[in-house]
């Protein structure tokens, strides 16, 4: 009977509908040159379902919590192999203590631990989807202590598999490395969040085999085969953010830093070939975001950074990106204004359209030859998302 009445279930889910138009026949004719994460949904005109989250957590004994979260709406493969998103079992060791064990989020950047249905734009900023937004197979042990209602902290220290950039996360580890992640979230009053995190990691590749895991010919100017395996595809993020919210301002600010690594790997179990233009090749990405709120209307902004060579390192005599016509040098920006409609002010997550316009830099399109393009290209959106969550 004391069982029974321990136990605590709650069901939730989350619905988002995309309605993408292109503003230039770019984004549907020409191909990505490098580095850009474009969605398919941006490269046609039409209607996605974009998220059907399902969750259900809950209490299963005094201390003892758990959450499992599926998206049937995720087309499978083999980068991304199930629609399993959150398993985990939650332990409370000590008041303020926790463990947490499963298939979770790593721990990465503001908007990364930030529920998709509480979100400000339809989608992240070019730093949350590229570092933040992945999950992976691990534990992690915070501690929290102060009060939420003046000062509060939250320190965390994980250990994960590693592989969320080879099957988001969903599988069991390949090698014995593990990544490390640290995480630091503080908050004074409800208005006032601010953290720091990093994450240090190296290869997701089975390197029982040695050096056959790394270019046997590399290209000329780079390491060779041995200095690129002891590289082990070296992967780092370090990053900070601040955000103010109130009754009717919305401020929030984030910047990243860290080694490109495995996101671009030069190791593979099969045809090993660099994908970077440097063993250490830096990234830097920021963004900053104002809003107003007016009742079920918000007015938002966000100008949104991310360069995945911001230490300008290659082994070639001159840039590898800029040629006489044209310059794919991997800065990218994103400009994104937003208005959010909610049918009930105080629950915006419950049911609302969102209107963005996004305004990308034009820096990440190859040039069609059959239009007659000769230099870099680029393309804008607007776009309407529908969302309802209980």
């Amino acid at each position: 009977m004391s069982t029974a009445q321990a136990q605590d279930f709650k069901f939730s889910g989350l619905v988002q509908v995309w309605y993408t138009q292109m503003l230039d026949s770019n984004l549907r004719n020409n191909s990505v040159a490098n580095y850009y994460n474009l969605r398919g949904e941006y490269k046609e005109n039409g209607f996605s379902v974009r998220r059907t989250e399902i969750k259900v957590a809950g209490k299963i004994l005094d201390g003892v919590k758990f959450e499992v979260m599926l998206d049937p709406s995720i087309a499978t493969s083999t980068t991304n192999p199930m629609i399993l998103q959150d398993a985990a079992i939650e332990f409370e060791l000590a008041p303020g203590l926790d463990f947490k064990v499963g298939q979770f989020k790593t721990l990465q950047t503001m908007e990364g631990l930030t529920s998709s249905s509480e979100i400000l734009f339809a989608e992240r900023s070019q730093l949350g989807r590229a570092f933040g937004d992945k999950r992976d197979r691990g534990g992690v042990l915070s501690y929290s202590f102060g009060d939420p209602k003046a000062f509060g902290a939250k320190i965390s220290a994980a250990a994960f598999n590693g592989v969320s950039d080879a099957v988001s996360g969903k599988s069991n580890d390949t090698n014995a490395g593990k990544d490390a992640v640290v995480r630091l979230d503080m908050n004074v009053g409800k208005e006032h969040k601010f953290g720091v995190y990093t994450l240090q990691g190296t290869t997701d590749v089975t390197d029982k085999t040695g050096v056959s895991i790394a270019p046997a010919a590399p290209p000329a100017g780079w390491p060779n085969q041995a200095a690129i395996y002891d590289n082990k595809d070296k992967t780092q993020n370090i990053g900070a953010f601040y955000e103010f919210q109130n009754d009717s301002l919305i401020l929030n600010g984030e910047y990243i830093v860290g080694i490109l690594g495995r996101r671009n790997p030069t190791l593979a179990a099969a045809t090993p070939a660099v994908k970077r233009e440097h063993l250490d090749q830096k990234f830097l990405g920021y963004y900053v975001t104002a809003g107003y709120k007016m009742g079920s209307h918000t007015l938002l902004a966000r100008y949104d950074v991310l360069n995945y060579n911001s230490g300008d390192d290659w082994y070639t005599a001159t840039s590898p990106y800029v040629s006489a016509t044209t310059d794919y040098t991997p800065k990218f920006t994103e400009i994104v204004l937003g208005y959010t409609y909610a049918f009930k002010s105080d629950k915006v997550k419950a049911a609302n359209i969102k209107v963005n316009y996004i305004n990308r830099s034009k820096n990440f399109l190859k040039p069609n030859a059959l239009t007659l393009q000769t230099k870099e290209q680029g393309g804008d959106t607007v776009m309407v998302a529908f969302q309802v969550a209980f």
